[in-house]
């Protein structure tokens, strides 16, 4: 038999099974709209990840207090140090400072100190983060542009510069330029407010200088940070100033490796860390929606065993027409690999529009576009197109070779 004949009778019976084909075909049209979806929403993530740490600067080096070790137990310089204080670094100092600004590609070196305290306006109150910032450096190392007033300078006190969050939407009056507002019983006057930020925590945030944040946070020592954060020179090689920064600090702390106080992290590192997170979680998800490809071969296979007994006769009547056992193989073969092919083809529009609804959904819950695209690339519709071609045929195997081993004369005297 020709190809053409083989392929006409295969669609011919397919449409001839009406709803039968369909629903045999939904398993897998289930599964890849799951497999598509999932994938591409985590593409999608990865490359709004990359783009969010781009805008964010891959220039800059943050050290914290504490240090993850092998195990992955987090210790805090409270335990290294004094267990008795609330926000203490313990071990990040201005004697470190000092130090890491005659590193050689080092631009500016920020020393912070944060914590959450209460924000009164016009008699609300308000919990958020409280940072305080060197107004030396703070204005040429931020991302963030203002829309009103003005960053932070040397000499200013009692002054705040206010992320976009914190200035519309925390109160239920906006908080505008040049209004005073109340930071952990102190009056502070608003200078300047931020726009919105690539970083959407930062619009939580209130800027005022460290001197007056340490006035605020009474349990910060004068000469002590939470975190300090340096900047790099123009093409300078971010990952042996980070080796060289490491190198400083542990002589400058009296230690050995082994016994690290701190943390260095870059954004090229936190940023690997997440795609491979996220990479992960998305494979094992994937992995988990491909179950239903299976299940929804199994619902071919059972569908074309029952396919075989139906046209007993009809096999009995080709083979005696000269049609082989390759070509009765042929047929159902190719009819188990067409529902998987049509199935993969539904599964991939679905799954495009599934993905689309959930980055719609992901925009309106929050408010914005941070990890919410999705990316579908060419290599994941030629895998589910090959995948789903690959179960139907397989599952039409066995059911194929059965069919293919009817003889003749028994298969047209079978009712």
């Amino acid at each position: 038999m020709r190809f053409s004949d083989i392929l006409r009778l295969v669609i011919s019976h397919l449409m001839n099974r009406g709803l039968r084909s369909w629903l045999t075909v939904l398993g897998i049209v289930i599964g890849v709209t799951a497999v598509v979806a999932i994938v591409s929403i985590g593409e999608g993530m990865q490359k709004s990840i990359t783009e969010q740490f781009s805008k964010l600067g891959a220039d800059t080096i943050t050290i914290t207090p504490g240090y993850s070790g092998a195990r992955g137990r987090m210790v805090r310089p409270s335990r290294l140090r004094s267990p008795n204080v609330g926000v203490r670094s313990g071990n990040l100092t201005e004697k470190d400072l000092t130090i890491l600004k005659t590193i050689p590609g080092v631009k500016y070196v920020n020393g912070m100190v944060s914590k959450k305290v209460d924000i009164t306006y016009l008699a609300e109150t308000a919990r958020i983060e409280l940072r305080g910032v060197d107004p030396k450096v703070w204005r040429y190392m931020t991302t963030t542009e203002l829309v009103s007033g003005r960053f932070l300078k040397p000499g200013d006190k009692h002054v705040a510069v206010i992320g976009n969050r914190v200035a519309n939407g925390l109160f239920k009056q906006p908080i505008e330029l040049n209004r005073q507002i109340n930071i952990g019983g102190l009056k502070f006057k608003v200078v300047g407010i931020l726009g919105p930020s690539v970083n959407w925590r930062e619009d939580l945030v209130i800027f005022i200088p460290t001197d007056a944040a340490r006035e605020v946070m009474r349990d910060v020592e004068h000469d002590q940070f939470t975190s300090i954060v340096v900047q790099v020179e123009e093409n300078a090689n971010i990952t042996e100033i980070s080796k060289k920064i490491e190198e400083k600090l542990l002589i400058s702390h009296q230690i050995s490796a082994d016994k690290k106080d701190f943390t260095i992290s870059t954004p090229l590192g936190i940023q690997a860390r997440v795609k491979e997170i996220t990479h992960t979680l998305t494979l094992y998800l994937a992995g988990i929606a491909a179950v239903s490809l299976l299940v929804g071969g199994i619902g071919i296979a059972n569908t074309m065993f029952m396919s075989v007994m139906e046209r007993t006769r009809q096999i009995g009547i080709l083979k005696a027409l000269g049609a082989t056992d390759k070509d009765v193989m042929k047929i159902f073969l190719l009819e188990a690999g067409l529902m998987g092919f049509i199935g993969g083809v539904l599964g991939i529009l679905f799954g495009m529009m599934a993905s689309g609804v959930i980055s719609e959904m992901g925009i309106r819950f929050m408010g914005r576009r941070p990890i919410t695209t999705t990316v579908i690339p060419f290599s994941l519709i030629i895998f589910a197109l090959i995948f789903s071609l690959l179960i139907g045929m397989l599952a039409g195997l066995l059911p194929a070779r059965k069919a293919a081993k009817l003889q003749p004369v028994e298969a047209l005297r079978y009712e």
